[in-house]
C-alpha cells in the first residue's frame, strides 16, 4: 500500500518526534509510584535522620511516598553501590554525605567512582563538629590544647568513630594545621568513643553536635572550639577552630543523589522540592534543630560542594597516610 507524501511525511514527523515525548512526559508524571532513599548507614545515623526528614516532605509534596532503606556496611560503600546500581529512572535515591568524599581517596578497589556515577540533586544541610576534651586535659582553649600537646609528645589521644569517619579525618586536619602530634584511637561507634572519653581513655574528640552537647551542658566534656568556619548558635559562646588554626575547617555536607544518567527533568524537579523544604519553617526548624547550616542551591552547587569536599579530605588522607580497615 502506498502512501501519501504528506501522510507520509507527517508519520515521519510524529516517529521522530517519539524518542523526546516519553522523557519529558515521564518528568511530568513523576513519580508515578513509590521512590526508595538509601540511607547507606544504620537507623540512628545522620543520614537517616535526614533522609527520615526530607522522606515526607517529598511524599507530602509529590504524592507518592518515599520509603527509607537502610543499607548499611562498609563505610557506607555497599547502600552507595546499590544506587549505582539502580536504574536511572528517579526511583532509587542516595543520601549522600561526606562519608563518600573520604572513601573516594580512603579505598583503593571500590567497583563506583563516586563523582562519576552518582549525580548530584541538591544538599540539605552542613553539620559542623565540636572539638571537646576530658576535664582532666589541663587545657581550656584551643591554643592551650595545642601548647600541652607540643610539650607532652604521646600523652593526647584523640578518638573517632572509626577510621576513615568525618570524625577521624577532621582530627587529622587539625593535627596537620596546628602542628601537633595526636594518637588516633578509633572506635565502632559513637557511642563507644564517648564512653571512653568520659572515662578518660581518650582525651580529645572531634564529635557531632547531637552527640556532644549534652555532655557539654552537663559539664562532663568541655567544648574547646567548633569546626565551622562560622560560630555555631547552638554553643554562641564557643569560638571556631579557624580562629586560633588558619585555614581550618571541618563540616559533614549531606544531600540527595540519583544513578548517573537520571534524567535531569527529574533532578530539576526533586531540586525543587528540596529547596521549597529547606525554606518552609516546620521543616528547616526539624532540620536546624541537628545543629548545621542549610545547604539551598542548584544541583550544580551540590556537584561543586562534593567535589570540594572529594578534593580537601583527599590531600589529608594522603597526607596522614590512613588506611582503610
Amino acid at each position: 500500500m502506498k502512501l501519501a507524501r504528506r501522510t507520509f511525511m507527517h508519520l515521519a514527523a510524529g516517529a521522530a518526534a517519539l524518542p523526546a515525548l516519553p522523557r519529558v512526559a515521564w518528568a511530568q508524571v513523576y513519580p508515578s509510584r513509590p521512590v526508595r532513599i538509601v540511607a547507606p548507614t544504620g537507623p540512628g545515623g545522620a543520614p537517616d535522620i535526614i533522609a527520615r526528614l526530607i522522606g515526607p516532605w517529598l511524599s507530602d509534596r509529590l504524592g507518592q511516598q518515599f520509603v527509607i532503606e537502610n543499607r548499611p556496611g562498609s563505610g557506607n560503600n555497599i547502600g552507595t553501590e546499590v544506587v549505582v546500581r539502580a536504574p536511572p529512572d528517579g526511583y532509587t535515591l542516595l543520601m549522600v554525605s561526606s562519608s563518600n568524599a573520604i572513601n573516594a581517596t580512603l579505598y583503593d578497589k571500590l567497583n563506583f567512582v563516586f563523582l562519576r556515577d552518582i549525580a548530584a540533586i541538591a544538599g540539605i544541610i552542613s553539620l559542623p563538629f565540636v572539638m571537646v576534651v576530658n576535664p582532666s586535659v589541663p587545657a581550656k582553649t584551643v591554643p592551650e590544647l595545642t601548647a600541652y600537646a607540643k610539650a607532652n609528645p604521646g600523652k593526647i589521644s584523640f578518638g573517632s568513630p572509626g577510621i576513615g569517619t568525618p570524625g577521624h579525618v577532621a582530627g587529622e586536619l587539625f593535627k596537620m594545621l596546628a602542628g601537633i602530634e595526636m594518637i588516633h584511637v578509633p572506635y565502632r561507634g559513637g557511642g563507644a568513643v564517648m564512653s571512653d572519653l568520659l572515662g578518660g581513655q581518650v582525651q580529645v574528640l572531634f564529635g557531632t553536635t547531637s552527640l556532644t552537647v549534652e555532655q557539654i551542658r552537663a559539664g562532663k566534656l568541655r567544648a574547646l572550639a567548633v569546626t565551622s568556619a562560622i560560630r555555631w548558635e547552638g554553643l554562641p559562646d564557643i569560638p571556631t577552630v579557624g580562629d586560633f588554626v588558619p585555614g581550618y575547617e571541618a563540616s559533614s555536607i549531606f544531600g540527595l543523589g540519583a544513578p548517573q544518567k537520571t534524567p535531569v527533568e527529574i533532578i530539576d524537579k526533586l531540586n525543587k522540592e528540596i529547596n521549597v523544604g529547606l525554606n518552609d519553617p516546620k521543616l528547616k526548624t526539624r532540620l536546624m534543630d541537628l545543629g548545621g547550616t542549610l545547604l539551598a542551591g542548584s544541583p550544580a552547587d551540590f556537584d561543586k560542594l562534593i567535589a570540594a569536599d572529594t578534593k580537601k579530605w583527599g590531600n589529608v588522607i594522603r597526607g596522614a597516610n590512613i588506611k582503610s580497615d
